[in-house]
């Protein structure tokens, strides 16, 4: 069950889409979906509504609302396709960490408005670059963010990049946790542990997984690095960590 939504943003319209279990009966614990770097399409919603039917009211903004509206990678085309690569690495490079603030300041007055959103404390998940943007949301807002998540997500703590994410997690007040694949190029051990240690020393609750075998996107069901095992384990841990957060 979802509906689309447009949310005011101090950058524009941002187009989003609520998702709730069938026959929900009353406000449910909110819950901030971002997408991979592929953008909105039809396995994110399904993504969306398999966290709902948990027994949550789901969240899921196009973070490229600046750029374009909708699904932004045309049926049939894919991040592999060299053009279609190079649109998304143009639309991300605008989604800096003062862009992410604003929208995040944007989705959590949606939370507060709409009547889906039950009162009180909420999770947020992140895909692919999506990750450092849950656990950036959680360090901006620990008074709301009660559990963050990241699946095989992307430059999480690159040296010396005063911009990473690694730098603020000291702020988040909630649980987090973060799945891995072990065939991740774009997340190679040392940064896997940099950021543990990060979390370690600032006194988080934290899970850090390795998924055996599994390669970058193994939770994408339209992407050829698709893990049928690996997604499944992630949607349990997902559904364990929001019950015990929220």
């Amino acid at each position: 069950m979802s509906r689309a939504i447009e949310i005011a943003s101090t950058d524009g319209a941002i187009d989003a889409h609520i998702f709730t279990p069938a026959n929900a009966d009353g406000p449910l614990p909110a819950v901030v979906l971002f997408t991979d770097i592929g953008g909105l399409r039809p396995c994110y919603h399904e993504k969306a509504q398999h966290v709902a039917d948990n027994g949550y009211a789901v969240l899921m903004p196009n973070i490229y609302y600046r750029s374009a509206r909708g699904r932004v990678v045309p049926e049939g085309r894919s991040f592999r396709d060299p053009d279609v690569r190079q649109v998304l690495f143009g639309y991300a490079g605008l989604l800096t960490p003062v862009a992410q603030s604003r929208d995040f300041t944007a989705l959590l007055d949606c939370i507060d408005k709409e009547a889906e959103f039950a009162e009180g404390k909420i999770g947020v998940v992140g895909y692919c670059m999506t990750g450092a943007f849950a656990l950036r949301m959680a360090a901006e807002h620990p008074e709301r963010i009660a559990a963050a998540a990241g699946f095989h997500s992307a430059n999480l703590a690159v040296a010396g990049d005063a911009n990473s994410v690694v730098q603020v997690v000291d702020r988040i007040a909630g649980r987090v946790y973060l799945g891995h694949a072990d065939k991740d190029d774009l997340l190679p051990p040392e940064q896997i542990a940099r950021m543990d240690e990060a979390l370690a020393a600032a006194g988080v609750h934290f899970t850090t997984e390795l998924y055996q075998g599994a390669a970058h996107g193994f939770t994408a069901k339209d992407a050829p690095s698709y893990d049928a095992t690996a997604d499944a384990l992630h949607h349990r841990r997902i559904a364990l960590l929001l019950e015990e957060a929220l």
